[in-house]
């Protein structure tokens, strides 16, 4: 475990919270001409996910902090120009492109294990390769089919065949169709200056660590390792020459590290009033939520229903820099059903219901029904907010 040197500052939880919130794009006025590309760059990554309720998790990002943006203006800002790929980071991500030489320490550790128990038969690799030069960005379904017929699992020579060539960096997702991967060869989809895995180990770290300490602003040693998924002996390693300077936060009780640029000017601006993605970077480490927002959240989506405290995809409401909220969210035709919203007391009505109107519109629906909400005696103040 690493021992931090002398703090280079001391920081109140409150400051804390507002650096992140800063940092993840929540604080101050949005940078509009930057637009989607600005929020991936900034975050460093945006997670994927396949549940879809209001939109995919990829799109919720982008519109938390921007607002309602065109929802094909988030895919083309994303696949297009070639500025973007999918790789394994946090989990299955979009990274800006000029992310992949940070990933060679990645690739090179897939290159050297086992994948997942799937036996490669003679040739298949080099037949995907094939096909995908001489046709172009291909699907596993037009590589020649994703599965056998058994379990979901049990993945085509194809499949398993091209998700082993995108682990070890010949071929790349360059955009999801229809929720499938599309698949390209590298050489053809990273622009030249970029394709090379000329870094060691060791800087690649130490680059994603001063990435996600910029994202985060602040954090512990977990924070910033959880963000590309580093281990924390890899952080270690490299967190002194990261750039990124030790701090205290009182309350937190375990060492921390800082941006140093979110440190050199105090976080003001407006706040943004939304709702969160469960898989957003903002919330999405358990333990960080609850010691910068004193909000305990987890994703109910794989909970048996009777279990659900909140809802299949409670999202959590962000207002005035706080979390004061949850909404499980559906559509139905036109509608936007908050099937449960569970609100922190009276003062969070007006703020999840602002939060409720924009994401209905932003998603084509011209009205907003509740069903069920914690408190009983605040559903008709939130009704009547609603309008």
């Amino acid at each position: 475990m690493t021992t931090a040197p002398r703090p280079a500052a001391e920081l109140s939880a409150d400051e804390a919270r507002r650096i992140a919130l800063r940092a993840q794009g929540f604080l101050g006025a949005p940078d509009r001409r930057a637009g989607v590309r600005g929020v991936l760059r900034a975050l460093g990554q945006v997670q994927l996910d396949t549940i879809s309720v209001l939109a995919r998790s990829h799109e919720l990002i982008p519109y938390a902090r921007l607002g309602a943006v065109g929802r094909t203006t988030v895919e083309d800002a994303y696949w297009t120009g070639a500025h973007a790929f999918e790789y394994w980071s946090h989990a299955a991500c979009i990274l800006p492109v000029e992310e992949w030489p940070h990933f060679a320490f990645r690739r090179r550790a897939y290159r050297d294990r086992p994948h997942w128990g799937h036996e490669l038969s003679s040739g298949a690799y080099d037949k995907v390769i094939d096909q995908l030069r001489d046709q172009g960005p291909l699907t596993a379904t037009e590589l020649g089919g994703a599965k056998n017929k058994g379990e979901w699992w049990d993945w085509s020579d194809s499949k398993i065949a091209v998700e082993r060539a995108l682990m070890h960096g010949e071929v790349v997702v360059t955009e999801r169709r229809s929720w499938k991967r599309v698949y390209d060869l590298a050489e053809r989809a990273i622009p030249q200056e970029l394709l090379h895995d000329d870094l060691d180990d060791t800087e690649c770290v130490r680059r994603l660590v001063r990435q996600a300490g910029e994202a985060l602003g602040v954090g512990t040693r977990t924070d910033i390792a959880d963000y590309h998924r580093i281990k924390g002996e890899q952080f270690d390693a490299v967190v002194e020459a990261s750039g990124l300077v030790p701090v205290t936060v009182a309350g937190w009780g375990k060492p921390a590290w800082a941006d140093p640029a979110a440190l050199a000017t105090e976080p003001r601006g407006r706040h943004r009033t939304t709702l969160l993605s469960p898989f957003d970077s903002l919330i999405w480490e358990r333990p960080r939520t609850e010691r910068i927002f004193g909000f305990t959240h987890r994703l109910e989506a794989y909970v048996p229903k009777p279990k659900r405290v909140h809802g299949y995809f409670a999202m959590p409401v962000l207002a005035g820099g706080r979390l004061v909220g949850r909404v499980d969210p559906a559509r139905e035709g036109k509608t936007l059903v908050a099937r449960q919203v569970t609100l922190d007391g009276p003062k969070a009505v007006p703020a999840v219901a602002r939060a409720l109107r924009e994401a209905a519109e932003w998603v084509g629906c011209d009205a907003v029904a509740v069903e069920r909400v914690n408190h009983p005696e605040l559903a008709a103040a939130l009704v009547t907010e609603l309008g």
